[in-house]
């Protein structure tokens, strides 16, 4: 049902075309006017007296079209030159290229918008099961078609201009959240695309983003990145509407109601242990024996190749040592090489400032490799709300459901009512990257809500070697699918 009203909306247009055409107004601004300004083109040729409807236009035309004919069969040269240069509906070269290009652009436009995007993976997030270089088209309406809220926007632009790195639309005007029904349910365990949820105010530089509270919260970032520096120093952040926010590509790996806890790397969902990934990922920390020669050929078979090097560079191991991102696969390879090869998962410490809810005290043991416990919000869900537990639902009290917050003391206030619970308005989720070690995901700023989910990954149409046409294609890669678990 709401992939044929979309359809309709094309048909809508060619109506537009044609009614104005009907008028007698034939010029290319009009048919501009009919698609811009539609239905207020309708009301001005109603209130102009010197408008006069001539009847259908496609039926002129064609009748039009057979006298041109009929002229030119019976070798009436005279009478076809007459014709052809009075032809009111006879359009230039470029006018036709115009109208072409126009039209292709708003239906590419359309489909983008609506129906299918393509993305490429730009990270190694979710590396072994969706590798930097993969393009992906994505479905817009399996998870509920969301209509754009932005509107004044550069077509085919997400949020950002190339070259001139502005912004490619107006805030206003802006239309309200609405979602369409969904083919299927958001499923634990499959991939999906959604809004950056911190990504409303962003330092942009052209290395990545930083949400502003990441900053502030670990400033080392600023001597990391020194583009980052200045844009810190002259507040120089960018604040984007949920629809512009920059889209994200996790593994959904726990839904609105579930429970979720990670002990020592393995993920557990409501108190039992989830099936992994086939292709999930930590870092090691390597040591080769000094007999052992490294085969780089053989490397990039088995799937390792500068990418998953965590000290950076190309040279993957030195004085025989390295630090690799990799899959259980990828590990029995390697110590496949020699029975002496030594390997070790690299020891993550506890880090409550870097991680959510970003609270020294929940978060005092919490580390990438032991995280929670942690409840996954559910829409008309109540959980109680103390000065202990505030921490994990401040964002969606204040940002993703709009209302005011406020502390004093050990009291809590919400749109100016004491509260001691909270009911919340929609469902959250989830989501980590396959590459657990090299993952900026919900461990790193939360919960994604509803109404930021964009769509779900269909298949791979085309993949570069580490993301470079120059490396090569992954040929064995094209048309898998990306919802694989």
């Amino acid at each position: 049902m709401v992939a044929i009203s979309y359809r309709q909306s094309f048909i809508f247009v060619a109506m537009a075309v044609d009614l104005v055409r009907s008028f007698g107004k034939l010029e290319f601004k009009h048919t501009a006017a009919a698609v811009i300004y539609a239905p207020a083109i309708f009301f001005k040729l109603a209130k102009t007296p010197e408008d006069v409807y001539l009847g259908p236009t496609l039926v002129r035309e064609a009748e039009y079209a057979k006298s041109l004919e009929e002229a030119k069969a019976a070798g009436d040269a005279y009478k076809l030159k007459g014709l052809e240069e009075k032809n009111p509906y006879k359009k230039s070269v470029a006018r036709e290229w115009v109208e072409s290009i126009v039209f292709a652009v708003f239906a590419a436009a359309f489909i983008r918008m609506f129906l299918i995007e393509a993305y490429v993976i730009p990270t190694p997030s979710m590396e072994g099961s969706l590798n930097v270089g993969d393009f992906l088209f994505v479905s817009k309406a399996h998870y509920g078609i969301r209509p754009p809220m932005t509107v004044a926007m550069i077509p085919l632009l997400h949020n950002q201009i190339p070259i001139i790195n502005k912004e490619s639309y107006l805030k206003k005007p802006s239309l309200p959240y609405r979602r369409f029904p969904a083919l299927e349910k958001i499923e634990a365990g499959k991939p999906i695309v959604f809004n950056w949820p911190v990504g409303d105010s962003v330092y942009i530089t052209s290395s990545r983003s930083y949400f502003v509270s990441q900053i502030e919260r670990q400033p080392e970032y600023i001597g990391q990145d020194r583009e980052l520096m200045d844009k810190v120093k002259n507040k120089d952040y960018v604040v984007r509407p949920l629809d512009k926010k920059d889209h994200y590509i996790k593994r959904c790996v726990a839904g609105p109601g579930d429970s979720l806890k990670i002990v020592d790397r393995q993920l557990y969902l409501n108190g039992k242990a989830v099936k992994n990934p086939k292709h999930l990922q930590y870092l090691y920390q390597i040591q080769l024996p000094q007999n052992v020669s490294i085969n780089n050929k053989k490397l990039d078979k088995w799937g390792i190749d500068f990418g998953d090097n965590a000290a950076g560079g190309q040279q993957l191991f030195n004085g025989g040592q390295g630090f690799l991102y990799l899959d259980d696969e990828q590990v029995d390879k390697l110590k496949s090489l020699d029975a002496n090869v030594k390997m070790q998962p690299y020891p993550q410490t506890a880090e409550p400032t870097k991680l959510f809810p970003f609270d020294t005290i929940i978060g005092k043991n919490w580390s990438l490799d032991n995280y929670g416990p942690i409840w996954i919000p559910k829409a008309g869900a109540t959980t109680a709300l103390n000065p202990d537990n505030l921490a994990f639902y401040k964002r969606i009290i204040e940002v993703y459901e709009n209302n005011k917050l406020e502390v004093k003391g050990r009291d809590i206030y919400i749109n100016g009512q004491k509260a001691d619970s909270y009911t919340f308005k929609q469902d959250y989720y989830w989501a980590m990257g396959d590459n657990r070690h090299n993952s900026e995901d919900s461990r790193a700023w939360g919960y994604v809500p509803f109404d930021h989910i964009v769509g779900k990954p269909l298949f791979i149409w085309f993949s570069t070697k580490e993301g470079s046409i120059r490396n090569g294609i992954n040929w064995d890669r094209l048309f898998m699918s990306a919802s694989k678990e």
